[in-house]
């Protein structure tokens, strides 16, 4: 399973970051990025493997493509802002990490408006 290599993976990064931490504070917050990277695109043909069945899914419902391109956008800027965050907070910037939360936000409140919009036209259209 690539849960259990993703851990192993993970809990040696920890041990050598542990090991660092206190001697050379810079290169365990180093250390942290890298393997948090490492997972990141690990995990990317994970992704795109689920968006591609989305999409799949997405066609044979008629859905318009506009909108799944939106959701897709979404969802790209909440993981993305999530793991800027916590790389900002293990390298003790919580302060930075919550304003890059906060702007990842306003980013998807910014791509809902047009689905909103739309969900709000079929709603009416139905009345």
């Amino acid at each position: 399973m690539e849960i259990i290599k993703i851990v192993a993976f993970a809990f040696m990064a920890l041990f050598i970051v542990l090991v660092f931490k206190g001697r050379r504070d810079d290169l365990a917050v180093y250390i942290s990025i890298a393997v948090g990277i490492v997972i990141f695109l690990f995990m990317i043909t994970k992704i795109t493997v689920v968006l591609q069945f989305i999409q799949q899914l997405a066609a044979k419902a008629n859905i318009d493509f506009i909108y799944l391109t939106t959701v897709f956008k979404i969802l790209a800027i909440a993981y993305l802002a999530s793991f800027c965050s916590e790389i900002c907070k293990d390298a003790g910037q919580g302060s930075l990490g919550a304003k890059v939360e906060f702007a990842g936000k306003i980013l998807i409140l910014g791509l809902a408006i047009p689905i909103l919009m739309a969900v709000l036209q079929s709603i009416l259209k139905i009345m």
